[in-house]
């Protein structure tokens, strides 16, 4: 998949979150609509995987993570930027969502958990923070930041 295929498959995703509270009614929406073994999740985490072996995704390093940034907030994303990490058995950087923050975990080796979490969507509300973890594996992990806000902190 390109990075324009991409593009568009977010915009179709986030057309259909844009305006909702980030909260359990959300994470447990997008769970069963868009979850494991649906065609969103299979299109997103067959995207990641060959835009990370193409080296448009997850094009940086620090820490032992790769990461990157392909999309900033946009009115085709509906005001969401895009992150996409690839993280194996380690925490990441303490950060706060300050219009909080979903994800989409998508173990690539072992039965890896993010936040101890499986496989599927894990929605923070505004203001939650975290050590982004990975255990039991490698994964990655899509990131949507309504108005691609985040504030790592020294905690």
């Amino acid at each position: 998949m390109s990075k324009e295929a991409f593009h568009h498959l977010i915009a179709g995703l986030s057309a259909q979150i844009a305006g909702r509270p980030l909260d359990a009614s959300l994470d447990r929406w997008l769970n069963a609509q868009h979850g494991v073994g649906s065609q969103t999740y299979t299109q997103l985490k067959a995207a990641c995987i060959e835009g990370v072996a193409e080296g448009w995704l997850c094009e940086r390093e620090g820490g032992g993570i790769r990461y990157g940034r392909p999309f900033k907030p946009e009115d085709a994303l509906h005001r969401f930027s895009v992150d996409v990490v690839d993280m194996a058995d380690l925490a990441g950087p303490h950060h706060t969502h300050p219009n909080g923050e979903i994800d989409l975990i998508m173990p690539i080796e072992g039965d890896a958990t993010f936040d101890g979490r499986p496989a599927g969507w894990c929605v923070y509300p505004p203001g939650s923070a975290h050590h982004p973890t990975v255990d039991n594996g490698r994964a990655l992990v899509l990131y949507l930041l309504p108005e691609g806000q985040i504030q790592f902190t020294k905690s």
